[in-house]
């Protein structure tokens, strides 16, 4: 990539065999495997879609050899699939239809769908329904010391709430390293619902450092998880999986690139459709999600739950 320095290479995807495909948050680094909390999606047997993303492979190869980025990219690195024409298969006894998009748009040969546009062909489809979660939500970008505002995908979730009514959910990982400006954008997000009707958002922070505090003073252990880096959006009929978190420096510099999954019928309990909203609902509803950001540890109540969980496993042995 010496020949691409505006960016990092943000890019996460195996291809294994020339048949299977992982693509998701995770990064091939002992913390992101052993310490936080990754989502991805594994494909196995198609060889139609890893062609595809062999290609953004292959571009970032060439760039080895360059010493800048060419006006024009060679054919053989052009998308084979797009929005337009979305690969038809049969994912978990499910009818999809799927696409590879990448960032940024410099590194976007011909017919390839900018991950920006992937995600607005995934809300835009959305009939009730999206859910995000992120590990950072922050709408700006910043280039050499200039900050400005972002406004695409953010602007995005404030059209389906206010122009279409879809009901909206909005996971962040919160942390010692959340940057301050989240909490406006959030709170700039939940005061347009004010007053209107039909507008139907809400805002939760997953927050596993509550937890991390009280389990590393008692058992002085740290392999507990610290951080939330699940990138995707899951709706009623589609679902975005990724490698950024929805950061405008990220999607405007950095290389990468993210899967999108069509699946109109979702009653087959095993799509992924409804593997990703059950798991999205699970962290929802679980503990750690909060919709206040107050980071005062409460070991007590950590204790209690604790507690409480080690006696329904015993329970359930006897």
């Amino acid at each position: 990539m010496t020949a691409y320095n505006d960016g990092h290479l943000q890019t996460s995807f195996w291809i294994v065999d020339r048949q299977h495909v992982y693509i998701g948050s995770a990064s091939l680094e002992w913390k992101s495997l052993w310490q936080m909390k990754e989502l991805g999606v594994i494909v196995y047997n198609c060889s139609c879609l890893v062609l595809d993303l062999q290609k953004i492979f292959a571009l970032y190869s060439s760039l080895k050899s360059k010493s800048k980025i060419p006006p024009l990219w060679s054919k053989r690195l052009y998308a084979v699939y797009g929005t337009e024409n979305k690969l038809a298969l049969e994912l978990n006894e499910t009818k999809s239809e799927v696409f590879v998009s990448n960032s940024p748009k410099l590194l976007c040969p011909k017919d390839r769908v900018l991950d920006v546009d992937a995600i607005y062909s995934v809300v835009d489809n959305a009939q009730q329904f999206v859910y995000i979660a992120v590990m950072d939500y922050l709408p700006i970008i910043n280039i050499t010391n200039q900050t400005r505002y972002w406004p695409y995908l953010d602007g995005k979730i404030r059209e389906a709430l206010i122009l279409r009514n879809i009901k909206v959910r909005l996971l962040i990982s919160l942390s010692k390293d959340t940057n301050p400006l989240t909490f406006n954008f959030v709170s700039s997000l939940k005061a347009i619902c004010t007053e209107v009707s039909g507008c139907r958002l809400k805002v939760k922070f997953f927050d596993l450092e509550e937890e991390s505090a009280c389990y590393f003073k008692e058992q002085k252990n740290s392999s507990l998880p610290k951080l939330n880096r699940n990138k995707y959006v899951v709706t009623d009929t589609a679902a975005y999986i990724g490698n950024f978190d929805w950061v405008g420096t990220y999607f405007n510099r950095n290389a990468g690139a993210g899967l999108v999954i069509n699946q109109t019928e979702t009653g087959n309990k095993t799509s992924i459709i409804k593997q990703l909203k059950a798991v999205f609902e699970r962290d929802w509803y679980s503990n750690y999600a909060k919709s206040s950001t107050t980071k005062i540890p409460n070991c007590l109540s950590f204790k209690h739950s604790k507690a409480a969980a080690n006696k329904t496993a015993q329970s359930n042995v006897n």
